[in-house]
């Protein structure tokens, strides 16, 4: 069912290399002057340790967001395009797969990620990033409607609210179609690749533009024993899907990006053509009596951001679908495991059963 071309290598944060001598830091350094230095495009390279990077990190939040309204979305938005930026100048010495700075964490993602890098600069917050990532990768994570845990490898999205994972398991303990095959389109970590399997699907497809979303879901089904049945290939959208199937799931990006998104923002944020090329291509790989599901939420509306939707525009604009059902979930409060805290009341997700016409 897959193009069977080889995979790419998993992504990694990217080694810095100014293009001059950084400023080197440390715990005496005033957090103001650390600050303003980020602030105006220089590179600072810590050299004592760990600590005095949160402490850093705490000052440069302190001046960019101050008393920011977190209701306002899109001005909220910038200010955290401004801290990412600034932040991203904050370096950090690796040397032999291990952060060289006082007090540091063990962080198993350097061995692994770096095999062919000795000596090297990143990021403090890609540093962070690769930390709780390890964590996560090292304990696993618990979904309430999964049976076996799931470990996602570095640079994977994997949720931290459920509504929607609940909303899709109330949706396919009903179903009464085939169950031979299904498609899970952006499977992120593959939660639900792997409820489809619980399900009963006697073989599931799962595909990311992400590879290190390819590797995790792959990693997964080897560890549980399913890897005859769930088989996770890279690929952009339907790109590399040569067959039909009997059920196509989706659950795409809820908010509209406002630039070039890479990385993780490219599981939050969707681009403009998306759906259009989405629902385009679904056609083409969905069997006659198929079933397409799409989540999604309204959250873009409430935050006043973005007023159409995807699946009610495509619905009015084209004839290559109908409605089956729409079910909904009021969404529950964010999870104490995410750094959002926007203002989402109101919110809801949404299921959306489509077929062909």
């Amino acid at each position: 069912m897959i193009d069977h071309s080889e995979d790419p290598n998993p992504d990694r944060p990217e080694p810095v290399k100014p293009g001059e001598e950084p400023f080197t830091v440390t715990g005496s350094t005033s957090p103001d002057a650390v600050a303003e230095k980020l602030l105006q495009g220089n590179y600072v390279l810590i050299g004592d340790k760990f600590s005095s990077g949160l402490k850093f990190l705490s000052e440069l939040k302190k001046q960019v967001f101050g008393g920011a309204d977190k209701k306002d979305f899109l001005a909220y938005r910038e200010k955290r395009s401004q801290y990412h930026l600034a932040s991203n100048r904050l370096l950090v010495p690796i040397r032999q797969n291990k952060i060289d700075l006082e007090k540091a964490p063990g962080i198993g993602w350097l061995k692994k990620l770096y095999p062919d890098i000795d000596d090297f600069l990143l990021p403090f917050p890609q540093v962070q990033g690769l930390n709780s990532s390890w964590q996560w990768y090292q304990k696993g994570i618990k979904y309430p409607v999964l049976e076996n845990k799931l470990y996602p490898y570095y640079g994977t999205y994997f949720p931290t609210r459920f509504d929607h994972l609940y909303l899709f398991d109330y949706w396919l303990k009903k179903y009464a179609g085939s169950k031979s095959t299904a498609l899970d389109i952006g499977t992120g970590c593959g939660v639900l690749a792997f409820k489809l399997l619980d399900r009963g699907f006697e073989t599931v497809y799962a595909t990311d533009i992400n590879q290190n979303a390819i590797t995790s879901v792959r990693d997964d089904a080897k560890r549980v024993g399913v890897e005859d049945r769930l088989k996770a290939w890279q690929s952009d959208l339907f790109q590399r899907i040569r067959q039909k199937t009997d059920l196509i799931v989706f659950n795409p990006p809820w908010l509209p990006g406002q630039k070039e998104t890479g990385g993780l923002d490219t599981a939050i944020y969707y681009k403009p053509i998306l759906f259009e090329r989405f629902f385009d291509e679904a056609r083409h790989h969905i069997n006659d009596d198929g079933r397409i599901v799409f989540l999604f939420s309204n959250v873009a509306r409430i935050t006043e951001i973005e007023q159409e939707h995807p699946v009610e525009s495509e619905l009015s604009k084209n004839s290559r679908y109908i409605k089956v059902k729409l079910i909904k979930r009021k969404a529950d409060r964010p999870s104490s495991k995410t750094k959002r805290r926007d203002n989402r009341e109101g919110e809801y997700v949404e299921l959306w059963e489509l077929k062909l016409v």
